[in-house]
């Protein structure tokens, strides 16, 4: 029993300290991949509908994107309409990728590609209140330029208040 409660206050300042590490590196503009710098959903509270967005950053080192492919979790219910998926870049101006929608998975291919020291900022609009689990986890991959295999870059879980 002592060495159980010993290994607590371990556990957690070693749970804080990568917790910390993490999102320092999250932040690092001289990385060589994406990642996704935040996450949120609009409202914050119980609303029936609300909608999800994923800050993506392109580091300055890293190579031009080409895609972002989301993977939708099982329980996340929404619309499913090409017009509901909206990418802007960081100054707020629209992106017009070309969206594909197949099953649970959301297909962003970018015409131009998205350069180095970039931020997109995806919305999925009108998703339906999960009541399912803890909160539904997306999975986020990116294809660059000169490589065709996608690269997971974070995930992105949703908990309602």
């Amino acid at each position: 029993m002592k060495k159980a409660l010993a290994l607590i206050p371990a556990l957690t300042l070693a749970t804080v300290l990568s917790t910390t590490i993490y999102r320092a590196n999250a932040h690092d503009d001289n990385g060589t991949y994406p990642h996704i710098d935040a996450h949120h959903n609009f409202p914050p509270t119980r609303a029936d509908i609300v909608r999800h967005t994923f800050e993506v950053h392109v580091p300055k080192n890293s190579k031009p994107l080409t895609q972002v492919i989301i993977q939708v979790p099982e329980v996340v219910k929404w619309s499913k309409k090409i017009e509901d998926v909206v990418v802007t870049d960081g100054t707020g101006k629209k992106v017009n990728p070309n969206v594909t929608i197949e099953n649970k998975t959301i297909v962003l291919s970018f015409a131009d590609t998205v350069a180095p020291n970039t931020d997109l900022e995806i919305d999925i609009k009108n998703v339906r209140r999960v009541t399912q689990g803890n909160g539904p986890v997306y999975r986020l991959l990116a294809k660059f330029e000169g490589n065709e295999t996608p690269m997971h870059i974070g995930t992105a879980r949703f908990r309602f208040k």
